[in-house]
């Protein structure tokens, strides 16, 4: 009986040990990619990213590819200035058998706190974003003015 405990004991621990060790692999890559857009290095940024990767944006027709995204962000990554998105408060799982992750996290940025959402795999080059969906957070006590807002906004746009 002490060898069975002793055996599962060892188990859990490796399981435990190779958890973290998963968690903060992909905690360091959230973070690089977020430090590449803040640096303008669209090498690092777009190669974190799955070659089937989804980015999905604030606004309603943000919903590019990874091809399509590189279209939309190359001209602010060679200009020199793309983003600069400061994470924080990420909540990160990993599935037991350690292929995919998915995290949130809440962001500081130009547009006031965002939320951050993705889902990654584990490749062999190690692990990539598959998708990253960008949203602005809206505290509750505002969001009759924010509906009334967003609504004027497509009643006009829509004319």
């Amino acid at each position: 009986m002490k060898l069975h405990v002793s055996v599962l004991t060892i188990l859990l621990l490796a399981v435990t040990i190779t958890t973290h060790a998963q968690e903060k692999q992909i905690n360091e890559l959230i973070d690089a990619w977020h430090l590449a857009a803040a640096k303008a290095d669209g090498k690092t940024f777009f190669n974190s990213m799955d070659d089937n990767a989804v980015y999905i944006g604030t606004a309603k027709e943000e919903r590019w590819t990874k091809t399509q995204f590189i279209t939309f962000a190359k001209p602010y990554f060679d200009a020199g200035k793309a983003w600069d998105f400061k994470p924080y408060d990420r909540d990160l799982h990993v599935t037991s058998n350690g292929q995919y992750a998915w995290f949130s996290e809440l962001l500081t940025t130009w547009m006031g706190v965002c939320r951050g959402s993705g889902v990654l795999h584990k490749t062999k080059d190690g692990w990539k974003i598959d998708q990253y969906h960008l949203s602005v957070t809206v505290p509750n006590e505002i969001i009759k003015d924010f509906i009334t807002l967003v609504d004027g906004y497509n009643m006009k746009t829509t004319k």
